[in-house]
């Protein structure tokens, strides 16, 4: 029931009510006029509250606040009724494979979300000699789906209608309905984790064969100087042999002068 829905003020036709006053106390059966009074005097609105009951439940408060109040609890309640609406899946017994697919991928979206899916298959003309066609596509839809759904009510003809429905594993099939594969994939990658660990073996033999290669290399700079070395030393002897060479020219001319 609606804010807008309360009766209110001069809407409220009866004689006497119950009367709530703006404190919450229970005032007793009094007349309307005299609880209209009330509420004009306090500044407030009379509603009623309880238009069912005899006589009915009125209470001076204030309206606007009271619509606010309301519309919050309905916003409310309307998220709770969402999570667990009835979604319908509709198919026919001659689908073609591609169309199959789009309305499983939209019921598994339904079914992760926290729906129910109710599957129709819906016969026409001739079809109605072959509900076995019909059986076949309730099948196909039950394996695909078996991963996040289970069969709530199986399949079942109803005039020109087959239904079959189905029920999310969990409230949350999304997260838990999965889980226990995934809970399978989890205990594999923990087997898994020691492969890394026999990786970094060999990425520690290699760090020696890294360390052997720049001593190899060392060895190769170390003999490569004496090889330049000795040009320089056999270029240098030259020069001096030609210098001694002229002294003794001079020495015998100051014999023969002596």
């Amino acid at each position: 029931m609606g804010a807008y829905d309360y009766r209110r003020n001069r809407q409220i036709r009866v004689p006497q009510v119950r009367l709530i006053d703006e404190n919450g106390e229970q005032v007793g059966v009094v007349d309307t006029h005299d609880a209209m009074r009330r509420a004009e005097d306090a500044g407030l609105d009379l509603v009623e509250v309880s238009p069912t009951a005899r006589p009915p439940v009125c209470k001076i408060l204030d309206f606007g606040k009271f619509k606010y109040d309301s519309r919050k609890r309905d916003q409310k309640a309307g998220v709770k009724k969402t999570s667990s609406q009835l979604k319908e899946l509709r198919v026919r017994p001659g689908i073609d494979p591609h169309d199959l697919g789009y309305r499983l991928d939209q019921g598994k979206r339904f079914l992760e979300a926290g729906h129910k899916v109710q599957v129709v298959c819906i016969f026409r003309g001739r079809q109605m000699r072959h509900p076995e066609h019909g059986y076949n596509v309730m099948k196909q839809v039950t394996e695909q789906l078996g991963a996040v759904a289970k069969v709530e009510s199986t399949a079942k003809m109803m005039g020109r209608r087959m239904t079959m429905l189905l029920s999310p594993l969990a409230a949350k099939p999304g997260v838990k309905g999965i889980t226990p594969k995934g809970g399978g994939a989890t205990a594999g990658a923990a087997k898994a984790k020691p492969a890394p660990a026999a990786r970094a073996a060999p990425a520690a033999q290699a760090a020696p064969a890294a360390q052997a290669a720049p001593a190899a290399q060392a060895a190769p700079a170390a003999k490569a100087p004496p090889v330049a070395k000795p040009p320089p030393a056999a270029t240098a002897p030259p020069t001096p042999k030609l210098a001694p060479a002229a002294e003794p020219d001079s020495k015998p001319d100051s014999g023969t002068e002596a």
